[in-house]
């Protein structure tokens, strides 16, 4: 498969370690043939935007988390909405909607769909990748 750019939208339970979050990435990228240096958006909820294991990952990649508001999250048709995620964060979705706005594109273009990823841990993160038009 041609290397193209993705966004990734990222989601996890608060006190995620970053170790966790790079198993998340890494599995949804194998399992769409892609790779870290695909990666040209990353996203999340703006309750994350403190989030130690987020910003760690950020940093260690050298990517620049976009963090968007949960009523714009929460506007973005996804396939997998979620009541308890609404409950927790006002948005039915944080990782699809966070991948599909910083890809700029619909759900077409949603080439992972939530990836859930338990570290050894027991804390949770999940991962969509949208792919980003050339």
């Amino acid at each position: 498969m041609p290397s193209q750019p993705i966004a990734l939208g990222l989601g996890c339970d608060r006190g995620t370690p970053a170790a966790t979050l790079v198993w998340a990435v890494v599995d949804a990228l194998a399992s769409c043939g892609a790779a870290l240096a695909d990666v040209a958006a990353v996203a999340s909820i703006n309750l994350k935007a403190d989030e130690p294991g987020l910003l760690e990952l950020a940093r260690w990649q050298g990517w620049t988390i976009h963090f968007y508001p949960a009523a714009e999250l929460a506007a973005v048709p996804v396939p997998h909405p979620s009541e308890t995620v609404r409950k927790y964060t006002g948005t039915p979705s944080v990782s699809e909607a966070a991948a599909l706005l910083a890809a700029g594109v619909g759900m077409d273009q949603l080439i992972i769909e939530k990836l859930k990823y338990r570290g050894p841990d027991g804390r949770n993160a999940t991962v969509s990748i949208a792919r980003i038009p050339q």
